[in-house]
């Protein structure tokens, strides 16, 4: 079974800055693309950052020149770094990840549990 393992949300004043880290756990051949998407209260659920397996990142308009998105291939982990914070990035962050898990199977959606981030004004 494959598990998305996050950490690093919490609270923090409008400018500041949080790391949220995810790490693929389990059994698996490879991952494609890994990042976040985050839902906030009443919106639908939106790209934030993801990187794919050759280094090249996308990033929603949002979040562009404020949030920067790393990957480590030997931990199968993914970091992004959330600086200037506002008020509207407060959401449920979700890290998702496109992992093949055997030679006999085809890439699938693994999501983590989501971690909360709040910006207070």
């Amino acid at each position: 079974q494959v598990q998305l393992v996050e950490s690093g949300g919490g609270l923090v004043q409008s400018g500041g800055s949080l790391r949220l880290s995810c790490a693929a756990s389990g059994t698996f051949i490879s991952i494609n693309a890994m990042g976040w998407y985050r839902q906030a209260p009443g919106k639908q659920r939106e790209l934030v950052a993801t990187i794919r397996s050759d280094g090249t990142t996308i990033y929603g308009d949002s979040v562009k020149g404020r949030f920067t998105l790393s990957r480590d291939n030997v931990k199968n982990t993914v970091y992004l770094q959330m600086n200037s914070l506002k008020p509207e990035d407060t959401a449920d962050y979700y890290c998702n990840a496109d992992i093949r898990r055997s030679w006999a199977t085809r890439p699938s959606q693994v999501w983590g549990q989501g971690t909360q981030v709040t910006v207070s004004s």
